[in-house]
């Protein structure tokens, strides 16, 4: 399944075959799943949906969403948030002459492709898939979000009681939160909630040593959401890392800057080679992901 994530283009602003591949999952498998959810989609939510689970106190976010390219003119390229961009990249997409798969160059800053015929403005290009498969590692562009989705789902077959929101937008500045927000709170009381996105391999925080537990980025949520957090994590047992950064983003600062009251934190796998076709994680680290979670959605 992660493998199949990976490789299906859904860059920020065309989220629609993410959406369309979750609700068939969904649908295929939810029968075994201890609670079969609600599902919530449709024209007051765009390409955004929910999935909403008995009697729900906490939502998990997960951004369908990737970065990529959007050709501009003269063979030129515009970024889609913050890809990694070196020459010799392969990019895949599709426009009405039919499918693309062509290379990057960059040049003192500016993106270009190459493709025997011009490519149709407008026209999103994404990384192409290579998926690895070794004993520790998984590797893959990509995998931010997509191990964030494959946790999601994960966690929803033994999934009793919250709501997973699959979101737009994230890798582009946001704009899907803010609604989802909306309705969970003023239907469901929902307030606090739990980021299913992946974090970054630094000095402090390394592969197969654990899930990563964010007390903060470029924002800080509420401390004492966090400890609860931490605490529940000493006594599940579960290998975790604290992360501490000045920078970087994700749906928590949309949860963080709306009009309702939502505690927050972010939760996630950390990779290297970060918006590169090499993005690199650790199977250990997954498996603490989505134990950890499964934990915090019973106990908080």
């Amino acid at each position: 399944m992660l493998k199949t994530l990976c490789q299906i283009h859904a860059p920020s602003g065309n989220e629609v075959a993410m959406k369309e591949f979750i609700l068939d999952y969904v649908e295929a498998n939810a029968s075994k799943w201890t609670v079969k959810p609600e599902v919530i989609h449709g024209d007051e939510f765009q390409d955004c949906l929910m999935l909403k689970f008995g009697t729900p106190r906490t939502a998990i976010f997960a951004h369908m969403d990737s970065i990529g390219f959007t050709v501009r003119y003269n063979d030129q390229l515009v970024a889609i948030g913050g890809p990694k961009a070196e020459s010799g990249y392969t990019l895949v997409g599709h426009d009405r002459l039919g499918p693309i798969e062509c290379t990057l160059l960059e040049d003192d800053g500016q993106l270009f492709y190459k493709f025997p015929r011009g490519i149709a403005r407008g026209t999103e290009l994404v990384f192409k898939s290579d998926f690895r498969d070794t004993k520790d590692y998984v590797q893959s562009c990509y995998l931010d979000n997509r191990l964030g989705i494959f946790n999601a789902l994960k966690v929803a077959e033994t999934l009793e009681n919250g709501v997973i929101a699959f979101s737009c937008w994230e890798e582009h500045g946001g704009g899907g939160v803010p609604y989802l927000a909306k309705h969970m709170y003023e239907n469901w009381g929902v307030k606090q909630a739990l980021i299913s996105d992946i974090t970054w391999v630094t000095e402090g925080v390394l592969h197969g040593e654990g899930v990563a537990i964010s007390m903060r980025d470029r924002n800080i949520p509420r401390r004492s959401f966090v400890e609860k957090i931490i605490e529940i994590a000493d006594k599940s047992g579960i290998d975790y890392q604290i992360e501490v950064e000045g920078a970087g983003s994700s749906d928590g600062r949309e949860l963080q800057l709306s009009p309702y009251p939502f505690d927050w934190c972010f939760i996630g796998a950390p990779e290297d080679h970060v918006h590169s076709p090499d993005e690199k994680v650790h199977k250990h680290d997954i498996v603490c992901m989505i134990a950890l979670y499964q934990e915090l959605m019973k106990t908080l």
